[in-house]
């Protein structure tokens, strides 16, 4: 990796460092709610029935459509 480590990954995918903090941040601190979700689930399985699942797929649709975002090819999301 050559330049700015903290600049760098968010030119190559369209972004600036900010966009992509508040992006990045927004999608994890989702999935942990999907994660405490799923435990809470675990042990009390009529609560949060389908959450944590509406939550994944809601994020793979939008993840899905940052597909289309600028050099998607050289550098894939996942």
């Amino acid at each position: 990796m050559s330049g700015n480590p903290f600049t760098s990954h968010p030119h190559d995918v369209g972004e600036s460092y900010g966009q992509h903090c508040t992006h990045a941040g927004r999608v994890g601190f989702q999935l942990i709610g999907a994660g405490i979700a799923c435990v809470i689930h675990a042990v009390l399985p009529f609560v949060f029935v389908n959450t944590a699942s509406d939550l994944i797929r809601k994020l793979n649709r939008g993840i899905e459509k940052r597909v289309d975002a600028p050099n998607w090819e050289r550098h894939p999301i996942i």
